[in-house]
């Protein structure tokens, strides 16, 4: 007997990009720098732009990202990518040093120093999702961006940062600080090697990061992980019934995949949920019902999860698409009738009990399920969130447990709390050099007035002296890194070539 399919789909609507105009700034008064500053940064420009890309080409080409129980002088591919650069910085005349999962090239012998705080390491990637190879500089497929994993976070600036130091020290400018390129191999996985470096290693006076936003951030968000396990149980009906609920590739990205299968469905049901996936704003709904299994696809967009305004996450908007039906608690039902009355597609907790919060210049708490996890008895739900100052973590540990205990009680349900983390977050308030990056980037962006930010994300910058991030992403645009269409476009790839050379060079001589 042949089986019934039944197959329809829902249109995409897709989500709006602010970007960011170098016109509408044009004509603003410009910030003053140095001559030496000015005419190094247009030196650096004019000779190496083309030789930038072609360096961030060959640091793409290695798969960083980490694995599991394996140590960076183990790992093949961090092996080759610390190959690479030795073999860059050699090249352009610098010093290089390698204590394994720091890497740094250094200009100049003075005694203080300036420091430019990188990683090497990128996130996982779904290659299925990407035109090209992600660990192939795609220039082409997409004119005016180069496209490819770490192009922005963080390898791109890595060349950029190599580049400005390479034209610093053509011009034989007179330096009064040695400049130092910091490249760490486990940013996006494990910081506690980079604390053991700290520990046994004097650090640069002064710092900046080159691994967020422009034009200076000051406060970044604490960065905390909330688990939680939904068991599976065996209930035999003849209703419809979720028999599995999938979605999320890693924690720190806002995912744009999630499926769900129903059981015992029919094409009453499927017409229903048809009708409603229609209607949704912002996702694509693909249902496929084979005899009486309906399978359900949503395809959202990825992003960073430190921007989940800038992705489209797929695992709320799937619960909510199913969310006229109380499901039964069988653990992927249970998991669709939790986060439907718990997350809903608010990205700031405001429905997880009394969690929500927020600071004047950091903003709103963020809170945003990314991934879930299938064990032999249980689905573990994985939620990212970025908290501000304002509450302490204990306190928001405390309302989390308030807020699933008050859930199990009302449903009578048993979810449980599995060990959460709730980072820190961080305040800069004395680095001596924000009026310089500010002075900076004013000049070459036209903006005027410019000020500090606060961002979600977290950078090494908590862990270095008077450090500050500065770039290499601009104010009011998208940030691709962590999603699966990553790039730089290349007017930004030179601005920042621009911005960096002559920050080095004020910071420096």
């Amino acid at each position: 007997m042949l089986k019934k399919i039944t197959r329809l789909s829902a249109a995409i609507v897709a989500s709006s990009i602010i970007s960011f105009s170098f016109s509408q700034v044009a004509q603003a008064k410009a910030a003053q720098i140095s001559h030496v500053a000015q005419t190094t940064a247009d030196y650096a420009v004019a000779h190496y732009k083309n030789d930038m890309v072609e360096s961030l080409r060959a640091l793409v080409k290695h798969n960083t990202v980490a694995q599991d129980g394996v140590l960076v002088d183990d790992n093949p591919a961090h092996i080759a990518f610390k190959a690479e650069l030795k073999k860059q910085a050699k090249t352009l005349g610098f010093d290089y040093s390698d204590d394994g999962y720091v890497v740094v090239i250094g200009l100049g012998q003075q005694k203080e120093r300036v420091g430019i705080i990188t990683h090497g390491d990128v996130q996982p990637v779904n290659p299925e999702k990407w035109q090209k190879s992600p660990f192939e500089l795609d220039s082409t497929t997409e004119p005016g961006r180069l496209i490819g994993r770490g192009t922005e976070d963080d390898k791109g600036p890595i060349s950029t940062a190599l580049y400005a130091m390479k034209a610093i020290k053509d011009k034989n400018i007179h330096l009064n600080k040695r400049i130092e390129l910091y490249i760490y191999m486990a940013e996006e996985s494990d910081w506690e090697p980079l604390k053991a470096y700290i520990k046994t290693h004097d650090l640069p006076q002064t710092n900046i990061t080159i691994d967020a936003e422009y034009p200076v951030v000051t406060a970044e968000k604490g960065y905390g992980t909330v688990k939680l396990a939904f068991n599976k149980q065996i209930m035999p009906t003849i209703s419809p019934y979720i028999s599995a609920f999938t979605g999320g590739f890693f924690a720190s990205q806002i995912p744009e995949d999630a499926s769900v299968t129903i059981e015992n469905a029919n094409i009453v049901l499927l017409q229903r949920l048809m009708h409603k996936a229609r209607s949704s704003q912002g996702v694509n709904f693909d249902l496929e019902l084979k005899d009486t299994t309906l399978t359900i696809n949503a395809l959202g967009k990825s992003a960073h999860s430190s921007k989940p305004s800038d992705g489209i996450n797929a695992i709320p908007y799937l619960a909510d698409l199913l969310s006229d039906t109380r499901w039964a608690h069988n653990g992927p039902g249970t998991l669709v009738n939790f986060i439907n009355d718990n997350i809903g597609l608010g990205l700031e907790g405001k429905k997880f009990g009394n969690i929500a919060y927020q600071d004047d210049f950091m903003g709103a708490m963020t809170f945003a399920p990314t991934v879930i996890k299938q064990h032999d008895k249980t689905i573990e739900l994985n939620i990212n969130l970025r908290r501000p100052q304002g509450k302490s973590g204990q306190q928001l540990t405390e309302e989390i447990h308030q807020a699933v205990t008050s859930w199990n009680h009302k449903f009578d349900a048993n979810v449980t709390e599995l060990e959460h983390y709730i980072g820190d977050p961080f305040v800069q308030k004395d680095a001596p050099h924000i009026d310089t990056l500010l002075a900076v980037f004013s000049h070459f962006t036209g903006v005027k007035d410019a000020k500090p930010i606060a961002i979600g994300g977290g950078t090494n910058s908590r862990l270095f002296p008077n450090a500050v991030s500065f770039g290499p992403s601009m104010p009011n645009t998208e940030y691709t890194g962590h999603s699966e269409h990553e790039f730089i476009t290349m007017e930004q790839f030179v601005l920042n070539l621009k911005m960096y050379t002559a920050v080095l060079v004020e910071l420096a001589k």
